[in-house]
């Protein structure tokens, strides 16, 4: 008799069979997983990490205008380590021999050194640059089989206390001043009206000494050898020298223009260790009295002007008011005199009161000659002999 298999039989089997292989794969897929997972274990333990210097231990005092950028910075250096750890772990195994050193050392080099650059150059806008090792510092080897500390830069910097001070006068301690020569007492008898100009630019040139004092504190340390002399003292030199020529230009005009000696009073020198007096000028002068210019004052001494001939009774009167007219010149020669002592030059008095008033003697003497001559004969009353004045002093 034959037997025969049920379908429901040979299909019970099959499926039996489906889920003996799925079953094995399963266990295979799990242990292929298991080993990847060893696998990938040991490879992410071999994983080299960066190892860079420290740039922080390697700064200077920092300025404390300086030290927020500076801090920026050192953090930005932490932030250029831990992306290079990154990349070194997520490309295991890429590339060849040289793949780490053009890929991520040489990078990572090139941005550190753009950065300790830029940490020199924040210290050096409000101190002296520091001569940082950039290269050294910039090159970062390997921690071959991981492990470092990922974040080496500490990120907090101290600021320089050297500024902290106060001498008592505007200057730091420590930092120098300078010290100008003093004006306000090389300056001759002050006319009245040059007064108020003449105490301004005094006091202009305390001001002009503390700002020298202020960009002493400010930059201390800033630039090369020269800075001082090229920024501050060569300036305030200038300064100077425009404002001393001033007050003889106000005095001279009210009074003999003095020599101050611009050229040998604008030069200040420092004082080394600071110290000093910030604020050598007294701002208020003494104004001449003017009546005690007037006082002091010459006068002209004038040749008498006297007529030898016979005077028609025609011309009396012109004769008379003519006489009276070189008295009047005479005065107002003497109060022009008073009014301009020390004015000008050394030839102010014979340019501008002596010669005038010889040309209006000659003037009135001429008048008088012709006053006569309408009515007799025209004298010569040496019209050139008798104008001119000379002083008494």
């Amino acid at each position: 008799m034959k037997r025969y298999r049920s379908y429901r039989s040979n299909a019970g089997e099959s499926n039996v069979r489906r889920w003996r292989v799925a079953g094995i794969a399963g266990v295979a897929v799990a242990l292929v997983g298991v080993g990847l997972g060893v696998a990938n274990a040991a490879t992410s333990d071999a994983v080299p990490t960066v190892n860079c210097p420290q740039v922080a231990p390697q700064l200077p005092a920092i300025p404390a205008k300086a030290k927020a950028e500076v801090e920026r910075n050192l953090a930005l250096l932490n932030t250029q380590i831990q992306e290079a750890n990154k990349r070194l772990a997520s490309t295991v195994g890429q590339g060849g021999k040289n793949f780490i050193q053009n890929a991520i050392l040489g990078p990572l080099k090139d941005k550190r050194a753009s950065t300790i650059d830029r940490i020199a150059i924040s210290i050096g806008r409000v101190a002296a640059k520091p001569n940082l090792p950039v290269d050294a510092l910039a090159t970062c080897a390997l921690n071959a089989n991981g492990g470092g500390n990922a974040a080496p830069e500490p990120t907090a910097v101290a600021a320089a206390t050297a500024t902290a001070g106060s001498n008592g006068n505007g200057a730091a301690t420590g930092v120098p001043t300078v010290n100008c020569p003093t004006v306000g007492d090389k300056l001759p008898a002050v006319p009245a009206s040059a007064k108020a100009e003449i105490e301004r630019n005094l006091a202009l040139l305390n001001t002009q000494i503390q700002e020298a004092n202020k960009r002493l504190v400010d930059t201390v340390g800033q630039g090369g050898k020269n800075f001082i002399q090229n920024a501050i003292l060569g300036p305030l030199e200038d300064k100077r020298f425009a404002t001393i020529n001033r007050m003889e230009t106000a005095i001279g005009r009210a009074a003999a223009k003095p020599d101050l000696n611009a050229e040998g009073l604008a030069p200040c020198s420092l004082n080394a260790n600071g110290g000093g007096n910030a604020a050598p000028e007294q701002t208020s002068v003494q104004a001449q009295d003017p009546a005690e210019a007037a006082a002091n004052a010459p006068t002209v001494n004038c040749p008498d002007v006297k007529i030898n001939v016979a005077i028609p009774a025609s011309a009396q009167a012109e004769i008379d008011r003519n006489l009276a007219l070189l008295q009047t010149q005479i005065q107002e020669a003497n109060k022009r005199l008073a009014n301009t002592v020390g004015q000008g030059g050394k030839n102010f008095i014979q340019n501008a009161i002596l010669g005038p008033l010889e040309d209006k003697r000659f003037a009135t003497i001429n008048r008088m000659e012709t006053a006569i001559g309408r009515a007799a004969a025209k004298p010569n009353l040496n019209a050139e002999g008798l104008s001119t004045c000379s002083l008494n002093k």
